[in-house]
């Protein structure tokens, strides 16, 4: 309001508080002649205004002392306007009169107008996207919207009003005539337009409803089983079952073998063991929605044979090198063609469209169901990249990546029983095909089908952990001495060993004993392991301590990896030493160095390097411990049926809360990708910035464990704003009508006027009521003032007889405007003829309910 003085700078003195308000009118004047006697006092030059009556009528009035001059600052604000100065000629009345000056004739008075016009009803241009219909689900669609997509823009015109301001920037008393009679001011002609639109308050948008309501299950507290009801997880007699059921199970035979299962029938098993239970018509997802998911989860269940491979491509998805694919790494969520994004995105739409967070358990139970389905029938799980867990993606996905893992070693096992069943005279079928396997003699077969040890390589992998045997050395098989190959029979014993479990000799390289190829085992694949396995791991070894015996615990535990492959490599090569082994597995520790022998020939020479010559070096220890046992018949470094089971379990206990904050930054992926694409289409540079800082933010967020909800919250708000900012766009696109433009100069104009209504307070049109964007702009006006009074459009109009017929049903093409500014200015002397002449300003703004005088005039002080 300081504003309309004209002023840039000023000080204001208002009360601390409502109560305090200065309303007498004594009180007022009191401070007002405080304020005067106080710029005398210090010759300060700037104005100083009092803030007087109620806060909400902002009413400023103050003073400013210069040399000579004093401008005393006054103010009129009225509810109502009063009819004699609805117009300019009321408003020059009250400024003449208030300037009282001597002179006769007046010098010309210099005038700016404003008007403002607002345009609310768009008419043609209703808002096409209509929030999408929940009931029509048709073959995975719905409402248009398939399976893992994202919905995108606003259920509303995001642009609620165009403000159109018609400016006469110098016109003088005199030129114009605008009265309650008859008006000059005819906004068409007016030199100057400019155009602001006034956004509607926080418009409700699609993919940020998605994405908040997604981020709510967080808070929830509701395990599955309360909230689906306990019966939903229980079997059919599981309460009246004993513990003699229990054991027949075990021990009855296998009852159908694998390759007989339909596998188009996979995915519904699972569900027949619920519905058991729960009616159908109870069920939160019906069974049309549910079985749409599942296909789209598991496409490999629609065919007869299971794919093999474990990864899906799909054609919508961005090649795996570009930019937007490999976000997963900076939010730690899951690859787009991934499992775990899809179940993220169907949960989403679920808990949006289909049962909310009932539906959200449902799901989940039906996906763990599944899990388990294709753990125990060596399924592989599709859409998961192979190899172990990748620990850029999110703790669900490893998890799911650690249960490929499992049921790949399991499926390879069951395979070799096959196989070993079949042929029973190859006692190690493990080693079948493998370079360098020899025979083995008849007589080793005889002594091990005495001790009944045919064919048990196999069972030894079986699924219970008491079921694993530590093997004998095949020295005390043959000769029963006891003796312990490693310690007390040196390398000649050993050398008497049949080799087992080679996979091929190593280049050049011979034993350093006996001169003999040296060969590469068969060795034990690594444990997979997931971040929290790893965490848990190293709290494990942290908390062992610095003593002597945690030391070697620790040892033991880190070094079962390397005892495995020393066993394997003790078996491939009979009559090897340590430096063997070590040339093998970390080369820079053995040592060679060229010496000149008693003979004067240059030889190689090797040895250990200084830190495998340490006293108690856990190498020289797991050596010695080490037998020579092959990989297939020591104990497995990973007990897939065990961690299957913990994989298993721990996606049965995941509440629906925390299924969501696993998924959660797949959610966030998704809709950051979904906000690329559409703005991609549309291409403005400052949402472009918006998307980068959202990446770069969700990356520091989602990096780490269980971040903070405000923080998500703001990643969330962030989304939801760049889709309000795009849904503006083309909403501004459709008005304007850029893509209906045929001349490519004009298409550019209107694009880049669109693109500043969206970054810019207030846009100037250029050409003003006859520039291309003021046509459109004007055409806007006219439809709405038509549409408003019912009139025919102007095809019809022009058609009708008479001209006088004509104007009675002609309407003027602007509305009344919403609100009309007037500066007048003049230099005059005051207070007497002979004073220096000073500027005088007043102001003044009419709206609907409101009427505003403020006005500056200035007096001589040195001649009055």
């Amino acid at each position: 309001c300081l504003m309309q003085y004209g002023l840039r700078e000023f000080v204001v003195i208002a009360p601390a508080a409502h109560s305090d308000a200065v309303l007498s009118e004594s009180k007022c004047n009191l401070l007002l002649s405080s304020v005067s006697i106080a710029l005398g006092n210090t010759g300060c030059q700037v104005p100083l205004f009092v803030q007087i009556h109620h806060k909400w009528r902002r009413m400023y009035v103050g003073e400013c002392q210069g040399p000579g001059v004093r401008t005393d600052f006054e103010m009129v604000h009225l509810r109502k306007v009063p009819n004699q100065y609805t117009h300019l000629s009321g408003l020059l009345d009250i400024f003449k009169s208030k300037i009282g000056c001597p002179l006769t004739p007046l010098p010309p008075v210099s005038i700016a107008i404003r008007f403002t016009y607002v345009l609310q009803d768009w008419q043609q241009y209703f808002w096409p996207q209509q929030p999408p219909d929940i009931d029509a689900l048709v073959g995975g669609e719905v409402g248009g919207l398939e399976f893992g997509k994202l919905p995108f823009g606003a259920c509303e015109d995001p642009i609620s009003e165009l403000h159109l301001a018609t400016t006469w920037p110098h016109l003088t008393e005199g030129i114009i005539v605008d009265n309650d009679v008859y008006s000059d001011l005819d906004p068409i002609q007016a030199p100057h337009w400019s155009v602001r639109v006034r956004k509607a308050e926080n418009p409700q948008c699609l993919l940020g409803d998605f994405v908040t309501e997604f981020f709510k299950i967080c808070r929830r507290k509701e395990s599955t089983d309360e909230i689906l009801g306990r019966s939903a997880f229980e079997e059919e007699g599981k309460e009246t079952a004993d513990i003699t059921h229990a054991l027949s199970k075990l021990t009855e035979p296998a009852s159908v073998p694998i390759h007989k299962l339909s596998v188009s029938n996979m995915v519904h098993t699972a569900k027949k063991k619920i519905r058991k239970h729960r009616g159908v018509e109870e069920s939160p997802l019906n069974n049309d929605v549910l079985n749409t998911i599942l296909l789209f989860l598991f496409p490999d269940a629609v065919s007869e044979k299971p794919l093999d491979g474990t990864t899906s491509t799909d054609n919508n998805n961005p090649p795996s090198e570009s930019e937007d694919y490999n976000l997963y790494n900076q939010f730690k969520s899951a690859p787009s063609d991934s499992l775990t994004y899809k179940l993220a995105l169907c949960l989403c739409m679920i808990n949006f469209y289909h049962g909310g967070l009932k539906g959200v358990a449902h799901l989940w139970q039906e996906f763990v169901l599944e899990m388990r389905f294709r753990w125990e029938n060596n399924f592989l799980i599709p859409g998961l990249a192979s190899g172990p867990p990748d620990l850029r993606c999110c703790l669900l996905h490893q998890k799911l990546q650690m249960l490929n893992c499992c049921i790949e070693r399991k499926k390879a096992r069951d395979e070799g029983k096959k196989t070993s069943a079949s042929d029973v005279t190859n006692i190690y079928p493990g080693d079948a095909g493998k370079a360098g396997d020899h025979l083995v003699p008849d007589n080793l077969k005889e002594t091990d089908k005495e001790k009944g040890e045919v064919g048990k390589s196999w069972d030894s992998w079986s699924d219970s952990e008491e079921e694993f045997f530590e093997c004998l050395s095949d020295t005390e098989e043959l000769k029963g001495n006891g003796q312990e190959s490693g310690k007390k029979g040196g390398p000649k014993e050993m050398a008497n060993l049949r080799p087992e479990g080679r996979l091929y000799q190593h280049g050049k390289l011979t034993l350093l004993h006996n001169g003999e190829p040296l060969y590469i085992p068969v060795t034990q694949e690594p444990a997979p392991m997931t971040e929290d396995l790893l965490e848990e791991q190293s709290e494990v070894l942290a908390k062992l301590g610095t003593s002597a015996e945690g030391a070697h615990l620790r040892a033991r535990m880190q070094s079962a990896c390397l005892l495995s492959d020393m066993e394997s490599f003790k078996a491939a090569n009979p009559g090897c030493s340590l430096e063997d082994f070590v040339r093998w597995y970390s080369p820079r520790d053995y040592i060679e160095e060229e010496v000149i022998d008693e003979k004067g020939n240059v030889v190689l020479k090797g040895e250990l390097s200084a830190r495998m010559k340490i006293p108690s070096n856990m190498w020289v220890e797991a050596w010695e411990t080490a037998k020579p046992i092959p990989a297939r018949r020591q104990r497995r470094l990973f007990d897939d049926t065990r961690e299957a089971e913990k994989v298993l379990h721990y996606l049965a206990i995941q509440k629906p809360a925390d299924l969501a904050r696993h998924l959660l930054p797949c959610v966030i992926h998704a809709a950051v990708l979904k906000v690329k694409e559409e703005e991609s289409l549309e291409n403005i540079s400052s949402v472009k910035k918006i998307i980068k800082q959202i990446i770069s933010h969700s990356s520091k967020v989602l990096h780490f464990p269980n971040p903070e909800d405000k923080k998500l919250e703001e990643i969330i708000h962030q989304i939801t704003n760049v889709e309000a900012l795009i849904a503006r766009a083309r909403s501004l696109k459709a008005k304007f009508g850029t893509e209906k433009c045929e001349q490519e100069e004009e298409k550019e104009d209107l694009e880049r006027f669109v693109s500043c209504l969206l970054e810019q307070p207030e846009v100037l049109v250029t050409g003003a009521g006859r520039g291309h964007a003021g046509r459109i702009i004007h055409k806007l006006f006219v439809n709405a003032q038509r549409a408003a009074a019912m009139t025919p459009p102007e095809e019809e109009l022009k058609r009708m007889g008479s001209p006088e017929e004509r104007r009675q049903n002609s309407v003027s093409d602007f509305p009344p405007a919403a609100g009309r500014e007037f500066i007048l200015r003049t230099t005059v002397p005051r207070p007497a003829p002979y004073s220096k002449a000073l500027p005088q300003r007043m102001y003044s703004v009419l709206t609907k309910e409101d009427f505003r005088l403020a006005g500056a005039f200035s007096s001589d002080t040195s001649f009055f």
